[in-house]
Formats: structure tokens, sequence, C-alpha cells
């Protein structure tokens, strides 16, 4: 059991200090300015559900990977100008997430102040989970709220640590809404269950094919992991990538599946091109047919109309990775068609992952997609039927609380 935000909601909390562990990971351009602040539009329920109540707000992500070491260009600055402007109030940035400047800000400030601190990850104490490094933190906080899905497979000091020394922690209405959509499609789904898993290796995501298999009623493959499986079929494959030395792990899991009843489906053709390149010579071929010294880059149109057959009559889909090189638009047309299939069918859509984000948002079908998660390696751990350690730690609060009220 996980205690949410919602139950906050018990006796006077103005002028309690909360720390939000937020996702503002947000994409910056060479004069560091915000490109897309989906990340930040996501937590304002959060923020402003706190605000009600008139806590202090001491909000706190990480940006890039610096390293533990300070890095000018993941600075959160940007992120405070633009959280104030989307929150219509001032938000105070500090120049550092630890120190006596910022627990003595912390300490002075008043309720509906909103503080946010600058990257976590400019400690190396946050990756290693430093026990200091998280007391630090904690210090002079009395509520913790995490909103941060996305980190949520992270045992880092803002995530896990930090629970150690604060009574209070809670799950945001962020991380309560990824959670509750991903149960909807994995504990008690509406049938037939599609997954649909593309992306480039089979290593990346061989865990959560083997709880697919366990799970959904037909797995759609795309993406250069595709071609992994086609090897174990004695494919041909000229130049495209194929990850020999996971070809048995591949060939295991497609007989599991049809051991199982699961109905797997792989690309009949492709769009090859003779070098992963915007300005790539292509042309659409059988899969069996790739030219000696090419490589599959897309999935092709037989396979996208055979593809939509497939997912036509779902109920449930889950979709993560890209089904090609969609960053190249001459090797996106797949992955974007797979877009607005999915869209135009009746089902759950739930899809996670980085990649396929993007290519939704290029898409333009953003609006008729049931549920975007923020999460990519948060997403997959849960695919992969792991418990993440981020609620691993909340869930251990939530229990700890319960148990003290039954004593008290």
């Amino acid at each position: 059991m996980i205690c949410y935000i919602d139950q906050l909601k018990n006796g006077s909390l103005a002028g309690k200090k909360v720390f939000v562990r937020v996702d503002f990971n947000v994409p910056l351009d060479d004069s560091g300015n915000i490109t897309d602040d989906v990340r930040i539009r996501r937590v304002l329920p959060t923020i402003n559900s706190l605000l009600d109540d008139e806590l202090v707000i001491v909000l706190a992500s990480h940006m890039g990977r610096p390293k533990g070491t300070v890095v000018p260009k993941y600075s959160l600055a940007p992120v405070a100008k633009r959280l104030g402007r989307l929150l219509k109030k001032d938000v105070i940035f500090l120049p550092d997430c630890i120190g006596p400047v910022v627990k003595q800000t912390i300490a002075e400030a008043g309720p509906g102040t909103v503080i946010l601190l600058e990257n976590l990850r400019f400690h190396p104490g946050e990756t290693s989970n430093d026990p200091e490094f998280a007391r630090a933190l904690a210090e002079g906080i009395d509520i913790y709220v995490n909103d941060a899905f996305a980190t949520a497979h992270r045992a880092h000091a803002s995530v896990v640590g930090i629970t150690e020394y604060i009574d209070e922690c809670y799950a945001g209405y962020l991380m309560k809404e990824e959670m509750n959509y991903f149960h909807r499609a994995m504990e008690n789904p509406m049938r037939p269950v599609v997954a649909i898993v593309g992306g480039a290796k089979v290593s990346g995501k061989l865990g959560a094919l083997e709880n697919l298999v366990n799970r959904v009623d037909k797995i759609v493959l795309g993406g250069a992991m595709a071609f992994t499986f086609l090897r174990g079929m004695g494919f041909g494959l000229g130049k495209s990538l194929v990850e020999e030395n996971m070809v048995e792990d591949a060939k295991r899991i497609f007989d599991e599946a049809i051991a199982r009843g699961v109905r797997f489906y792989l690309p009949v053709d492709c769009v090859a091109g003779d070098r992963m390149a915007p300005d790539a010579e292509t042309r659409v071929v059988p899969i069996q047919e790739i030219p000696r010294g090419w490589m599959g880059l897309d999935i092709g149109p037989a396979t996208t109309t055979l593809f939509n057959e497939v997912i036509r009559d779902a109920k449930t889909i889950i979709w993560n990775g890209p089904m090609g090189a969609f960053e190249y638009d001459v090797f996106s047309r797949g992955t974007l068609a797979m877009v607005h299939n999915v869209a135009n069918t009746y089902a759950l859509t739930i899809v996670g992952g980085g990649d396929t984000d993007v290519a939704v948002h290029k898409a333009g079908e953003v609006d008729r997609i049931s549920y975007i998660s923020t999460g990519g390696g948060a997403f997959l751990e849960l695919l992969e039927g792991k418990t993440l350690p981020a609620m691993a730690a909340l869930e251990k609060k939530c229990r700890q609380r319960q148990q003290e009220g039954e004593t008290a």
C-alpha cells in the first residue's frame, strides 16, 4: 500500500515544509531555452494542491547527467522562470540543493512560498544514494512527496534515501495517475491485450518481453530488435542490426509465446537503406530480400497493414519503442502510421518511453492516446514486473505510519 497525496488533507498544514521530488529534466536548445515543458505541466496539479494548503513547497529535480559536478548547461534556472509563469507567482531559485543558504531560506519561507533547488545531480551523493546527502536534503522538512515517476526506477538519495529521515511520505498525483493506468493495463485489463514493442535491442527489453508473454494476448514486434528474432528463423538480413548473442533468447521467447497461445507478429517487409542517414538510398523490400550490404530501418507498407489488422480488435494496447529509425524522416513512416492506427482504435492505449512519446507528438495524435507515460526506464521496469525503488520506499513508510497509528 502507498500513501497518496490525497491523504495529506488532515489537520492544519499551513506553513509546513514539503519536499517535492519532481522530474524537470526538460529539453533545452543551444541557448538554454526550454523546447518542451510537458514534464513541468504534468506536476502542476500536485504543486497547486499544496499551494491551496499553504505549505512551503521545496521542489527538487535533476537535469541531464552532470556526474556529480557543476555543469552550467544543466542548471535548473530556466525551469524556475517557466514554472513561475505557469504558476503565475514568483519562484525562488536557489543555487544549490543543500547547505546553509538552502537551510535558512527554507526556514524563513512563509506559507505558499515555492522554492526550486539547483540540480540534485551536481552532487555525487544523489546518484550514490549517500545517507549523509539524503539527510541534508531532509533537514528542516516536515513532509515528503514523490511525483517523479520517470526517476522511480532509480535508487537515488532524493528518491529513496530521503524517506528514511522524513516521517510523512506520499506519492503525488502524477505518480498516482501513472500507477493507476499501468495497473488497468496489466493487472485486470480488458481483453484482447496487445503489446507493441519496438526499439533497437532485444537485450534492453528481454525482461519486459518475458513478462509480457505471460500477460498479453498478442505481441507486435518492430524496430531493429525484430531482426534478432528474424535471424533465429534463418533469414538473411543484410547489414541489419542483429544481436547475435541474443538470438537463442529471442527464439526461446517466441517459442514460449506460441506455447502459451500468444500470437506473435513480426515484420514481413521493410524500408531498407544503404546506410542510416537522412539522404540514404532506400527501397521497400520483403524481409527475405534485404540487399547485401543494406539494412532494414523501418517497417514497410505490408507490415503496417498487417499490424493495423492485428490491433483493430484490441481493448487494451501497451506500446513501448518505435518501429524504425524514425528520427530520420525517410525512415519515419512506419512509426507514424503505427501512431495513427493506434489512435484510431477503440482501445485503452498506453504509450511509454521517450522515443515513442516523441513519435506521438510528431504525429499530432497526443489527444487521441489514452495515456502517455512520463517514464521511459520506469515504464519498462514495470513491464518487466519489477517493483520500483521509489514505490518500495513509499510503501515502507506508509506501512510504518499505519503500524504506528494502530499502536498509538
